[in-house]
């Protein structure tokens, strides 16, 4: 009776085993293009060239920015904020997923609905360096604000935060 129960038993736990098999996880829409970066704020002349003793332009160092995919999880969008670390934006952009490359113009921000952005953006795949030398991805975007007045007072065009992938290695922070 004993060896019934048990055989019993031990059919009902591997039929039960046997159907508990998970879906894969299955990634996002943009995951290639999406990321934690650093990045540092320059300001740039109409040509997109720092100009000189505007480099970190307003002292934040090296900050981070988020890139990801909009909630409607398209191949072909692309959301970008700085988590509140520069001027507190976050914006939709239009992806071009073969190049790497993003962009909107006169997009509403999802922080400051009366702000409207410019953005540009282009990924580079293995262009960057981390702090510990080893590679990484870099990232280039040239971004403005129609409630910003810094660059008409002082003479320049627009922002370039520049930098590369985050790595969650401290010796990269």
């Amino acid at each position: 009776m004993k060896k019934t129960l048990y055989s019993f038993i031990a059919l009902f736990a591997a039929i039960a085993l046997a159907s508990c098999s998970k879906d894969p996880i299955g990634g996002t829409a943009t995951q290639e293009y999406a990321g934690e970066w650093y990045v540092t704020c320059d300001a740039v002349d109409e040509n997109d060239n720092v100009i000189p003793g505007y480099e970190d332009l307003f002292g934040l160092g090296r900050f981070n920015i988020v890139t990801y995919n909009s909630s409607a999880n398209n191949t072909n969008e692309l959301m970008v904020c700085d988590l509140g670390m520069f001027w507190d934006f976050r914006v939709k952009t239009a992806l071009n997923p073969a190049n790497y490359t993003f962009s909107a113009v006169d997009a509403q921000d999802y922080i400051d609905p009366d702000c409207l952005v410019d953005i540009e953006g282009a990924i580079y795949k293995n262009a960057g360096r981390q702090n510990n030398g080893s590679v990484a991805d870099s990232i280039c975007i040239y971004v403005s604000f129609s409630n910003d007045p810094y660059p008409d007072e002082y003479g320049y065009s627009r922002y370039k935060l520049s930098g590369v992938r985050y790595s969650g290695l401290v010796e990269n922070d």
